[in-house]
């Protein structure tokens, strides 16, 4: 039996070429173990983007019309009677994920995201509601308990909703490959998940280097704590870092040059993809093979490893720069995000709904 609903005010696309525009939906009133939040901001991720455009259609296309946002901080407003760990008036979160089967390797051992029968934020199969999911461009969603995630009071609140994909996109690699005080690490590609990547990796007490093609982001990428910048197209700058890096995290999904930055790994040292280039990857097996480098990739985190990196992100005062948008402005951020035109990711003022 399919649950009582509630219409939300949300922006959506119909088709890949149309623009995002106002609309209701329908939201599930909370069952038992569900959570509604009214959301206060959501950022903009790139694969909304992709999403909306249907740029990925050979592995998960595009159900329209699409609410996008996986980015997403609110308020709880109510809560079904089983909810322990959740109360009207608290602040929280909600990333990539809404559900799980909870019952299969991947999930006992706290990686749902690695979980085969996951429900993505948007996009997904609805089990409620039939139809699929809708993100964050939303006045309000309903989440179960296990996925909604505790924000810390003393983080500002715009600038935490990119914690939820860019954050937990760089914190999770960075925590599985041992980043900490003393490594060097290499950051490519100082955008929205890149500059995470180096305030991480600051904060965890690495070395850190950003690779850029771009010599104007020097000083951005220090502020952010950065220990030095490299403009990866200076083939000397490039040589002098040759070996010596035991961890690098690439966050560029333009094709480049994977080699180059391999050689700058030390013995045992892994390179770990969190960009996706369209193209498939052209790498040479001796650089890896002499001096036993790895090459990964890594997508999001768990729910408990989520909540430990917002936990992280209070202790030290670590969110994202953002840029603040009314939901009237998504469709030119989105013009703007394929210029790389945002320091560094935009996040929408769902206040700005109440005015449609």
């Amino acid at each position: 039996m399919h649950p009582t609903t509630y219409n939300a005010k949300a922006y959506s696309a119909a088709s890949e070429k149309s623009p995002l525009a106002s609309t209701t939906i329908p939201r599930r009133d909370p069952t038992e173990r569900d959570v509604q939040i009214d959301i206060l901001f959501c950022g903009i991720c790139h694969s909304d983007l992709h999403s909306v455009r249907n740029e990925w259609s050979e592995f998960m296309p595009t159900v329209y019309p699409i609410v996008p946002g996986h980015e997403i901080v609110g308020r709880v407003t109510k809560v079904g009677s089983d909810v322990a760990k959740y109360k009207p008036g608290d602040l929280v979160a909600v990333g990539c994920l809404v559900d799980s089967d909870r019952t299969c390797p991947q999930c006992k051992a706290g990686f749902e995201q690695y979980c085969p029968n996951l429900t993505l934020t948007f996009n997904s199969p609805d089990k409620y509601l039939g139809g699929v999911t809708y993100g964050g461009y939303s006045a309000s969603i309903v989440v179960d308990e296990h996925f909604v995630l505790h924000v810390p009071s003393n983080l500002n609140v715009a600038g935490t909703a990119p914690l939820l994909c860019a954050g937990i996109t760089t914190y999770s690699p960075m925590r599985h490959w041992g980043v900490s005080n003393g490594k060097k690490v290499g950051v490519v590609g100082l955008g929205g998940l890149g500059h995470m990547a180096v305030k991480f990796a600051h904060a965890f007490g690495a070395r850190v280097v950003v690779f850029t093609t771009s010599p104007g982001k020097k000083e951005d990428a220090l502020r952010l704590g950065a220990d030095d910048v490299v403009v990866s197209r200076n083939a000397d700058e490039m040589q002098k870092h040759a070996g010596s890096f035991d961890f690098i995290l690439d966050a560029v999904s333009a094709d480049h040059d994977f080699n180059a930055y391999i050689n700058l790994l030390g013995r045992d040292g892994n390179l770990t993809l969190v960009g996706a280039p369209a193209e498939p990857l052209d790498v040479a097996a001796f650089s890896l093979i002499m001096r036993r480098r790895s090459l990964s990739g890594s997508a999001i985190g768990g729910i408990a490893e989520t909540q430990e990196m917002l936990d992280f992100c209070g202790k030290h005062n670590i969110t994202a720069d953002v840029e603040v948008i009314p939901i009237q402005k998504v469709n030119e951020a989105y013009e703007r995000l394929l210029k790389s035109d945002v320091k560094y990711r935009f996040s929408i003022d769902m206040a700005s709904l109440k005015f449609e």
